[in-house]
């Protein structure tokens, strides 16, 4: 067992323990801590122990996947985790890529962020440092800073390409590594096929086994304060403060990002009162003490929010995840519990969209605006856009389909995400769709109303929607393989009390090329449920989006939708 990588046991069936691949790492490892890490594992399965053993195939199970997300994942030693030689193997792959398609005239530029993550900071020196020695520009972002900001400084500095260090929302153990691309691109998040070159440059430079004979250099670029001082000037244009601003009472957290700092230059630039703070959530801290998970989505995740927003009186919450990319909204409501509801992000994404439709109906611009969502989101946009002579587009999900629309205004997605100004920033921006909500909580006040008017207002002009959402998280990704399987060989034909209409499985539609491995079903009623596994997250989610004939009709189907998916996810479980 201390020779070269071997079966668990004689006879074994058990997967073969990298007793080698380990051993290679360890050599090549530049950080201290994952060296002990991986040392400590490697000496206890050469002694024998199993479960050892085991977390070592786990390590080494292949490779953290690059795809159109970049990477995402667990941090710690091994090939299937988030740790620095992973991160110069992508640096690397990544700037063979741009050196491949770079012209004569100079070298590719590509900047870089970081957020609060644990190692985020290491990451983009290392990345920073990998550029530079293969002869790229490297610009290195002078502190940590939003994911936003990054995009805006792709396009701002004309960057051949950007890469942000994060996980966004993630567990507190992971972290992630997000590209963007300049030139035709844009500054938009990559696609294919550019996702599937850079992978296979970064396998390239896997292969060749050892990091440390890469060139670095220090001779990159720390930028001033002047990228950030552009993305504030630009965002605080999305809605100078009106009258009505005046003496608003609002709370925000960060929880426990890096949006604070940003958003306060942006509120002071733009002429709106400054919120109360969540003390405990106010400064960057990659541990995440506070939540369980640093989504405002989940469950608990605004408490210390809600309790922040009834001592001071709040007329309503602001909320950024960690990299302040999302925006999370609530609001007071006597029937919630504690008093306070959160928003979802269609009902957000559904208010922005009809604030943008207005805004270019009445600047004589919506022909060939458009607005944008992704399949999963609230088709109720279509109708906003329908009403106001904008065309629609329903695309992939995630932001870097929805930033490509043509003649796109504003975009959204259900899971909190708003492209507000795509013409600054060609990604979702939680910084920007903030002080869009700003915008019109102040112009509401100014008639005596308030957001939930607003609400009000939106299902009396479209009708009254709903939306909701279903998500399966699992400990082993298989389970989300084997729900998906059963579902399209057996699709259910009623879902609780609702008949389902229609089946349409859009990983192999009837007619049209692939869309994604997503299931739609439509029901009686006007129903809709789209099932999907997540991009980003160990999770099975199921959209549901109902229309009713008033706003408690609509609660009241949203909520049978809901158990019925819940019975037959039991069922398949």
């Amino acid at each position: 067992m201390t020779g070269r990588d071997a079966g668990v046991g004689a006879g074994s069936t058990e997967p073969v323990v990298p007793f080698d691949a380990a051993r290679a790492w360890l050599a090549q490892d530049p950080d201290p801590e994952t060296r002990a890490e991986l040392s400590a594992v490697l000496a206890a399965a050469e002694a024998g122990d199993r479960s050892a053993a085991a977390d070592l195939v786990d390590r080494f199970a292949g490779r953290l996947a690059f795809g159109t997300a970049g990477l995402r994942g667990r941090l710690g030693a091994g090939s299937n985790r988030m740790n620095r030689v992973l991160v110069t193997q992508a640096a690397a792959g990544l700037a063979g890529y741009l050196l491949e398609k770079a012209g004569p005239d100079a070298p590719p530029v590509v900047v870089i962020g970081f957020d609060g993550r644990r190692g985020s900071a290491q990451f983009a020196r290392d990345s920073a440092e990998v550029f530079a020695g293969a002869g790229l520009r490297a610009i290195l972002l002078p502190r940590l800073l939003p994911t936003p900001v990054l995009a805006f400084a792709v396009r701002h500095l004309g960057a051949d390409a950007g890469v942000m260090v994060t996980a966004s929302h993630n567990p507190p153990d992971d972290n992630g590594y997000k590209v963007y691309l300049g030139g035709a691109d844009d500054g938009a998040q990559i696609v294919p096929p550019a996702d599937a070159d850079i992978a296979a440059h970064i396998q390239r430079i896997a292969d060749a086994a050892d990091i440390s004979l890469l060139p670095r250099s220090e001779a990159y670029e720390t930028v001033g304060d002047e990228v950030v001082e552009a993305y504030v000037a630009q965002t605080a244009l999305v809605a100078p403060a009106p009258a009505g601003a005046a003496g608003m009472r609002w709370v925000y957290t960060a929880m426990h990002g890096v949006g604070t700092e940003t958003l306060l230059r942006i509120l002071d630039t733009a002429g709106y009162p400054r919120p109360v703070e969540v003390a405990q959530q106010a400064e960057p801290d990659g541990r995440f003490p506070t939540v369980a998970f640093p989504n405002p989505e989940e469950p608990g995740a605004m408490d210390l929010a809600f309790e922040t927003a009834r001592a001071a009186d709040a007329e309503f919450v602001l909320a950024n995840d960690p990299d302040a990319d999302r925006l999370a909204v609530a609001i007071p409501d006597a029937a919630a519990e504690g008093g306070w509801r959160r928003l979802t992000g269609n009902q957000i994404g559904l208010l922005l969209g009809w604030r943008a439709a207005r805004r270019a109906a009445e600047g004589g611009t919506a022909s060939g605006a458009s607005l944008a969502c992704s399949l999963v989101s609230s088709p109720a946009l279509q109708v906003v856009a329908e009403r106001y002579g904008l065309e629609f587009h329903a695309t992939l999900t995630g932001f870097k389909w929805i930033s490509r629309a043509p003649g796109l205004v504003f975009g959204f997605e259900e899971a909190l995400g708003y492209l507000v100004n795509p013409e600054t920033v060609k990604d979702k921006d939680g910084i920007s769709a903030a002080i869009a909500i700003l915008g019109l909580a102040a112009e509401a006040r100014e008639q005596q109303r308030t957001l939930a008017d607003l609400l009000a207002d939106f299902d009396a002009e479209f009708g009254h929607v709903a939306s909701g959402q279903v998500s399966v998280r699992v400990d082993d990704l298989a389970v989300i393989g084997r729900i998906m399987t059963a579902l399209r060989s057996a699709p259910p034909t009623r879902i609780g009390a609702a008949a389902v209409v229609s089946f349409e499985d859009l990983a192999a539609p009837v007619s049209g090329p692939p869309i994604g491995d997503i299931l739609r079903l439509w029901l009686d009623g006007e129903a809709r449920i789209l099932v999907r596994p997540s991009g980003t997250e160990p999770k099975l989610k199921l959209y549901l989006d109902v229309r009713g004939d008033s706003s408690g009709d609509a609660a009241a189907r949203l909520t049978e939708l809901e158990a019925g998916v819940r019975e037959l996810l039991a069922t398949l479980g």
